[in-house]
């Protein structure tokens, strides 16, 4: 008989950890902004500077705390996005010029605060790709790159797949679809 597979959440969560990413599961809005508030509380961040793109993150955020925002400064204590997808196979988040731009990801600051929903996990970056190219028909999004590594310390992950990347220190909300 064929090994049965644990489900796309659990694998997905299991090769991020193991990348060195911090995964928060909320069930919902009110355990996200809980969970927020405490990472600022827990690294300090309370009144410092932010990057964020995303105005509608501002909006789901700013709420319960003071946030000083950029949309310029690339030395910001901390960066919050969204991503396109999350793939299971490798643990890896898969971004576009939608979140960060025309940066490099290895431009924008050290530390990151990821906001997703359950509905963005994909079983590969190949199924990944096809969704981005579905999700914009019109304008394909340049700038298309995962982050994988979130672990300076991780030594095993230094091969040639990760060569010139840096790691991030990376927080992921994943919010269940409402």
């Amino acid at each position: 008989m064929p090994k049965k597979e644990d489900p796309i959440e659990e694998r997905f969560s299991y090769k991020f950890t193991e990348n060195g990413g911090k995964f928060l599961y909320c069930e919902d809005k009110s355990e996200c902004d809980d969970f927020f508030t405490k990472i600022l509380e827990e690294n300090k961040w309370e009144d410092v500077e932010i990057l964020c793109y995303d105005d509608s993150l501002l909006d789901k955020f700013s709420a319960k705390t003071k946030l000083v925002v950029s949309k310029t400064n690339l030395n910001s204590k901390f960066f919050l996005t969204t991503c396109e997808f999350l793939v299971a196979k490798d643990g890896s988040l898969l971004i576009c010029a939608e979140q960060i731009k025309s940066h490099k990801v290895n431009d924008l600051p050290q530390n990151f605060i990821v906001f997703a929903k359950i509905s963005q996990f994909t079983e590969t970056l190949s199924l990944g790709l096809n969704g981005i190219k579905s999700k914009y028909p019109k304008n394909l999004p340049t700038n298309i790159t995962t982050i994988k590594n979130f672990n300076s310390d991780n030594k095993e992950n230094n091969n040639f797949l990760t060569y010139g990347s840096s790691a991030k220190n990376l927080y992921l909300l994943l919010l269940e679809d409402l």
